[in-house]
């Protein structure tokens, strides 16, 4: 069985982001670029799943710039067998991606697509929904625990009450949590034979897929920034703060 595995090259997480000066989007020239947390743990299942014998070919896919074929070698590094680069310098949004990948899982036939549950520089939550919707597949969003039992997925996944476990039927979507599991370190010897490992380049035309965008970014700007708090002296004062100052009681 395959397991696909989407990954996102996004602005590292120990990186302060800026705001262009001209409010267009976020200056990313000169910034350190990783790959997306929450992907990096939907790669670590993939091959935790094939280190169980239940996968027998993990495959990496990333949609971008030239420059994610470095995402994509990070991921083979962590286990994934070969990689797929759907290469394109336009905007790509979510139900963009989503086609994309919605084409190469028509191509590749995998048993099982695993996504990070949200990527961390939209914070969108949107693509593998998207996805499952497209290829009409069962999915099992925000997956803390995985299980394969009898040809389907037990899937144990974080809602607003706790926690719900449900039985997808395969070929699925997951998408995955921060408590799924904890990636492991890339060695150097590991990296070194990512270098040999397949990667496949695409255009989005080669897959017959529009990737305008539907949306425009009309402005982008930084939150105001957050007043010093005051301290009172005691309780009756603050209830008497928060009721005419604040006027929330």
């Amino acid at each position: 069985m395959k397991v696909l595995v989407a990954v996102k090259r996004v602005v590292d997480y120990n990186v302060k982001v800026r705001v262009k000066s001209d409010n267009t989007g976020v200056d990313i020239a000169n910034v350190k670029m990783s790959m997306n947390p929450f992907d990096e743990i939907a790669i670590e299942e993939a091959v935790r799943l094939k280190e169980k014998g239940v996968a027998t070919e993990v495959i990496a896919v990333s949609c971008g710039v030239t420059q994610c074929q470095e995402t994509l070698r990070t991921a083979m590094a962590i286990g994934a067998d070969r990689a797929i680069l759907v290469e394109s310098t336009v905007e790509l949004q979510p139900l963009a991606v989503a086609k994309l990948l919605k084409a190469l899982i028509d191509k590749e036939q995998p048993g099982i697509v695993i996504l990070g549950k949200q990527a961390i520089d939209d914070d969108c939550n949107q693509t593998g929904q998207m996805l499952a919707a497209l290829a009409d597949l069962p999915q099992a969003t925000f997956a803390s625990k995985v299980e394969v039992a009898d040809g389907k997925l037990k899937v144990t996944r974080e809602i607003d009450g706790g926690l719900e476990t449900i039985l997808v039927t395969l070929p699925a979507i997951i998408t995955a949590d921060l408590r799924l599991n904890e990636p492991r370190y890339v060695t150097l010897p590991n990296i070194m034979k990512a270098k040999k490992k397949q990667l496949d380049v695409y255009k989005p035309e080669d897959l017959g897929v529009d990737v305008t965008p539907r949306i425009k970014t009309l402005k982008v700007s930084e939150p105001p920034k957050r007043s010093a708090g005051i301290k009172v002296p005691d309780v009756a004062t603050l209830v008497a703060k928060l009721k005419t100052e604040a006027k929330v009681i």
